[in-house]
């Protein structure tokens, strides 16, 4: 699958840019049936983005936001990607949305994983939009090159839902939606920052396998074109 490149001056054009393409692509879906959902990512890169969408104008009521993924820490903790939004993207005029957090309050990743593809189901497939980060060891989402469910997790026929990861580069277990869940989202976004991303995403663009740069998952296999979304 061909991915299209998007090259910006800085993180604040390329925030308004893509800020621009997800509320094109929400109002069209609300106009078509009434509601829209997008899925978005966390790590320190989509803030600006976030703060940028949040004050744009659009029927945020009937829009449901929810995670790509996120670690298993309670949602004041300041690594929790549910406090990234929060602070960033569930304010201003994107404070009505509804949000769906991926961390339950249990005792176990595996009975959080349980409850939160429960709790999503209601949001419905595919996703109008999704938005993956990439790491620097090729990983987006939480599909970690060694991770424990890799496998089941870049299967695109395992179950729409959320799985459970732990790998060496993760820290705490991850909460992660499956590659089956995100491969067709309407618009599927990778939103990357900085020069040495280049390097990686050309890496990740050459032949080798995907369980040693789960990204090659996304660019080879999801339904539609991913439109790669970069600035240094």
């Amino acid at each position: 699958m061909t991915a299209n490149m998007h090259a910006f001056a800085n993180g604040a054009e390329l925030a308004g840019k893509l800020a621009d393409k997800v509320v094109e692509v929400l109002s069209a879906a609300i106009a078509a049936r009434g509601s829209a959902s997008i899925a978005v990512s966390g790590g320190s890169t989509p803030k600006v983005f976030f703060q940028t969408l949040s004050s744009r104008s659009l029927d945020w009521s009937k829009v449901t936001i929810t995670l790509v993924d996120e670690r298993f820490v309670p949602a004041d903790n300041p690594r929790s990607n549910h406090l990234l939004v929060q602070e960033n993207l569930l304010k201003d005029k994107a404070a009505a949305a509804q949000f769906f957090p991926l961390y339950q309050d249990v005792p176990s990743v595996e009975e959080a994983a349980v409850i939160a593809t429960e709790k999503t189901k209601c949001i419905g497939f595919p996703f109008d939009v999704a938005i993956l980060g990439m790491g620097n060891d090729g990983h987006t989402a939480s599909f970690f090159p060694g991770g424990s469910n890799l496998v089941a997790a870049l299967d695109a026929k395992s179950p729409r839902g959320i799985i459970t990861m732990e790998a060496e580069g993760a820290g705490e277990p991850r909460l992660t939606f499956t590659f089956s869940s995100l491969q067709d989202a309407r618009l599927l976004v990778l939103h990357i920052e900085g020069e040495g991303k280049k390097g990686v995403l050309a890496k990740a663009e050459a032949p080798g396998e995907e369980t040693e740069m789960p990204i090659r998952a996304v660019l080879r296999r999801a339904a539609s074109p991913v439109e790669i979304y970069w600035a240094p």
